[in-house]
């Protein structure tokens, strides 16, 4: 029996890298590698060296292989799918000058808010690149840089984005793509381009950005000779332009252009992130208006504390994350690391309701819900985006797609089921950004459609779980809460 033709799929994500090995005639995943890099950082800052990312990147290669038991000389393509926001400043010979700034990197707060005011104020820049700048985005970053490192801003040969580094060091080409772009704050989705305005604001030269391929699927280059010596692949197969992590899960769940239109996905990990893939161009200030990377819009929500931060009370309590029972009177803000949504930088975490008969379950329960509401509320504003309306989610595309980590444990999958009253979808494929990444290697070494391919694929099929009746009173308790934070926090 031949081989089969395989693709590889790289996640890149904030703490680790895994990369899948697909059989592109049917979907089927023949091996994962993985491979953990460190984040360093205290007091806001969260820093990655990018080197580390190419040696996880390596590594979580080579043991794909090794586990698959295909010959390389199989694979036909490659792409990668990157943490999104972050920035990565290069030297002329395409070496890192400092660690990147992780998009979850808060010191860049107060630049944030001050680029919001330029150019006509937080609706003006919605309206134009799709999202109002806060934290998370690489242009507050930059401006960070060149007010505190400006010695460094100078020196710069290169900006790139997480995913455009590995791909540059796969395929040589500096290239980049409409989604991982939309999330820098430079690139304009009402134009589809880099903004000039923006760019002067900045003092960004252009030289120093990658240029925009249609699409993550677009084919960026052939695997370098180098490259493909470290990676133990055949040189000059397809390196695809690939793009960001949020983007790449849409295309694993089949949601785009040729797949499905405006159905909610909710993500579950280091950061809570809910999103659809949608015609209509977001322009709400409340939301990240990200093109997808196949030409529809992903408008996203996102919140910095998700499963880390309810990680961190169950530790703190000493109990295992199930052993969790709702939470009563007791609201648990995990504002840990600050917030992206709603855009409160300085926020710490907050615990009320306290009684002497509040048990520690309870408390971790209460954790759950403040997280869970948390991004249930940035949900609403994706739906409106979408044209829907949130308080009737039969006409809202009513099932809730859940992925990521925390789709994986019972209580994060029944508090978002107790608390959308939406029914919930939790797909089979575990590693749904890997898997959109592969799709998009596929579609530069084919030329086919990767939503199109991945929906065929039947990655995001998975197990239906009815809904349950909604619990409001804990809706309405945490969300009182939520709206106390922000009026008492600084931004």
């Amino acid at each position: 029996m031949p081989a089969p033709t395989v693709v590889i799929g790289v996640d890149s994500s904030t703490q680790s890298a895994k990369a899948v090995l697909v059989d592109t005639a049917t979907g089927r995943t023949l091996a994962t590698g993985r491979a953990a890099h460190r984040v360093s950082g205290e007091a806001g800052a969260r820093e990655s060296d990018p080197e580390e990312w190419w040696r996880a990147l390596r590594e979580a290669v080579a043991e794909g292989l090794g586990r698959s038991g295909v010959p390389a000389a199989s694979v036909a393509g490659i792409a990668v799918a990157g943490q999104q926001h972050g920035l990565v400043t290069l030297d002329g010979s395409g070496r890192p000058l400092r660690p990147a700034l992780l998009w979850n990197d808060t010191r860049s707060a107060p630049q944030a808010a001050a680029l919001g005011e330029a150019l006509g104020g937080p609706r003006a820049w919605a309206e134009l690149t799709g999202s109002a700048p806060v934290a998370a985005v690489t242009a507050a970053k930059w401006q960070w840089l060149r007010e505190h490192e400006p010695r460094t801003a100078a020196a710069t040969a290169a900006v790139r984005l997480p995913h455009d580094f590995l791909t540059e060091r796969l395929s040589g080409v500096p290239v980049t793509d409409p989604g991982d772009a939309s999330g820098t704050g430079w690139y304009a989705t009402a134009t589809g381009a880099y903004d000039p305005g923006i760019l002067d604001l900045l003092g960004l030269d252009r030289a120093l950005l990658p240029e925009v391929a249609p699409g993550g699927a677009a084919r960026a280059g052939g695997l370098l000779a180098p490259a493909a010596a470290e990676l133990g692949l055949p040189s000059g197969i397809a390196v695809a332009a690939g793009t960001g992590d949020n983007m790449a899960a849409a295309v694993g769940l089949g949601l785009g252009g040729a797949g499905l239109l405006d159905r909610p996905v909710l993500s579950l990990g280091t950061s809570g992130t809910v999103f659809a893939a949608t015609r209509s161009r977001p322009v709400s200030p409340a939301l990240s208006g990200f093109a997808a990377t196949d030409g529809v819009y992903l408008p996203l929500g996102c919140t910095l504390n998700c499963t880390r931060a309810v990680d961190k009370v169950a530790a703190l309590l000493g109990l295992d994350r199930e052993r969790a029972e709702p939470g009563g009177e007791t609201v648990l803000l995990p504002f840990l690391d600050g917030e992206r949504t709603p855009d409160l930088p300085a926020a710490s975490g907050l615990l009320t309701g306290l009684r002497h008969t509040t048990s520690r379950e309870q408390i971790l329960g209460a954790a759950y819900e403040g997280a869970t509401v948390a991004v249930l509320r940035a949900l609403d504003e994706v739906l409106r985006a979408c044209g829907l309306d949130p308080t009737e989610p039969a006409t809202a595309a009513g099932t809730l797609r859940l992925v990521g980590g925390g789709a994986r444990g019972r209580q994060w999958v029944e508090t978002v089921r107790r608390l959308s009253g939406r029914p919930v979808l939790v797909p089979r494929e575990p590693e749904l950004v890997a898997v959109g990444a592969a799709a998009l290697a596929a579609g530069a070494a084919t030329g086919e459609d990767p939503v199109r391919l991945a929906a065929a694929w039947g990655t995001g099929d998975g197990t239906e779980l009815p809904a349950v009746a909604r619990d409001t009173e804990t809706w309405e308790r945490v969300s009182e809460a939520l709206e106390r934070a922000r009026a008492g926090f600084p931004r």
